[in-house]
């Protein structure tokens, strides 16, 4: 073989459609847009333009609140710490905490704070600080022997 004789394979590449040349080429004339109005022209969003009736969403009313200073926060089952702690990416024999995880590629970012959950088995010993945790999860890490710090339920507390 040589580079001369290399070729994509059949229906690999696809000609360009050239748009008003000519009657004969099938996309003369109106370069396949029809005939005028606004769909035809160039540069023009209609979306939810409903020709000069009140658009849908403005005919609805609004719902809800957007809270512009809610936490987010991130979830950690307690089935992907064990799986990091086998794999070696967390030492449970150190504290565990949102930074630690973080750099063990554990989670992608810490956001608010971590949030440990329920979501399969937990059986190290560990000693792990989040920003909150499920009654459950908390059950489930005193049962293996560790210890849960919950750093934001004192925020929670002054709140109420």
């Amino acid at each position: 073989m040589k580079l001369n004789e290399l070729s994509d394979n059949s229906g690999a590449r696809k000609n360009r459609k050239r748009v008003g040349r000519g009657p004969g080429s099938g996309t003369g004339k109106t370069a396949g847009r029809g005939m005028k109005g606004q769909k035809s022209r160039s540069g023009v969003s209609i979306k939810g333009f409903e020709g000069g009736q009140m658009p849908l969403y403005r005919r609805l009313p609004k719902r809800g609140f957007n809270n512009i200073f809610r936490k987010q926060f991130v979830e950690l089952g307690t089935g992907r710490l064990q799986a990091a702690i086998d794999a070696k990416k967390v030492d449970a024999k150190k504290e565990i905490t949102a930074e630690s995880l973080v750099e063990a590629g554990v989670l992608r970012r810490a956001k608010d704070g971590v949030r440990l959950l329920v979501n399969g088995e937990l059986s190290a010993k560990v000693t792990i600080t989040v920003a909150g945790a499920s009654k459950g999860a908390v059950a489930m890490v005193e049962k293996a022997g560790g210890s849960v710090t919950v750093t934001e339920s004192a925020n929670k507390a002054a709140r109420a």
